[in-house]
């Protein structure tokens, strides 16, 4: 069973109840999917979907408000996550059910879809809902990639690599505001890989200290961070080469807010021992 656990709560209780019930439309799945005795479940998958439809569709009409109403800068990202869960559904809603060995393909695909769906946009996406400033206000300011104090955890290997992806990052955000056409996509390709590789490095050394120190929010990083990577590996280069300023644009501010964001309120949680 897959388990609504405190690290998947955003602090907002209407968004974090609807998050929650979603959670259990995913285990009646995985409970018809698991069951040792497979009958036919037609109707029970059908009924499944259509719930999971109408939930989801209400759910992100509420979400969606409230990030307009705050002119949350991720509301654009948010809506195309949605857009791509509902054309899923919609896919799954039309498959070839007669069969009980189809309905054991379409309920699978249901379950994994949704567990890899739910953690990966909850953790990356969700979690920054009303924790960035409107963009008039953060974006524009003259350093957004300026490492200050504020983002010191106390651990110096994992600070100085905090420190190296604020750079990384910096220089990607420099090249996107006086980007040419003739000579900067290159540039930006060769960045992100720089900060995907050392984003993937830094990663792993945190990860190990947390395991050294035996810290118990481990797997709940490891969610974030896998998330975070997906990110990175899924960027959109038809997108840079078609549309390239406001595509970055959009990408680096959540790349950025997605780290300070995890720092502020996730990184600073990791004990710091004597040795560090």
């Amino acid at each position: 069973m897959f388990e609504f656990t405190d690290d998947c709560k955003i602090g907002i209780d209407q968004i974090d109840d609807e998050h929650k019930y979603l959670f259990e439309l995913l285990n009646k799945a995985y409970v018809l999917v698991t069951t040792d005795y497979h009958s036919d479940y037609y109707q029970q998958l059908k009924d499944i979907i259509a719930e999971l439809d109408d939930y989801a569709e209400q759910h992100f009409t509420h979400e969606e408000a409230y990030m307009a109403q705050i002119r949350d800068p991720e509301l654009i990202l948010q809506r195309s996550q949605h857009a791509f869960f509902r054309e899923k559904v919609l896919m799954l809603d039309l498959a070839n059910i007669d069969e009980i060995t189809e309905q054991q393909q379409v309920l699978s695909e249901l379950v994994s879809f949704l567990a890899k769906w739910l953690y990966r946009h909850i953790l990356s996406s969700d979690m920054m809902i009303g924790k960035l400033p409107p963009l008039e206000e953060w974006m524009l300011k003259e350093n957004p990639c300026e490492f200050t104090e504020e983002y010191l955890i106390g651990i110096e290997l994992i600070d100085k690599e905090h420190e190296e992806l604020f750079r990384i990052v910096g220089r990607a955000n420099h090249l996107v505001k006086s980007y040419d056409s003739s000579s900067s996509y290159d540039k930006i390709i060769e960045i992100l890989n720089e900060l995907k590789n050392y984003t993937i490095e830094h990663f792993s050394d945190e990860e190990e200290y947390m395991e050294g120190i035996h810290y118990e929010g481990l797997a709940a990083q490891k969610r974030a961070h896998e998330a975070f990577i997906d990110k990175l590996e899924n960027i959109d280069l038809q997108e840079i080469e078609n549309n390239p300023q406001e595509y970055l644009q959009e990408l680096l501010e959540f790349l950025l807010g997605w780290l300070i964001n995890h720092i502020l309120n996730t990184d600073k949680k990791i004990p710091v021992t004597e040795a560090s």
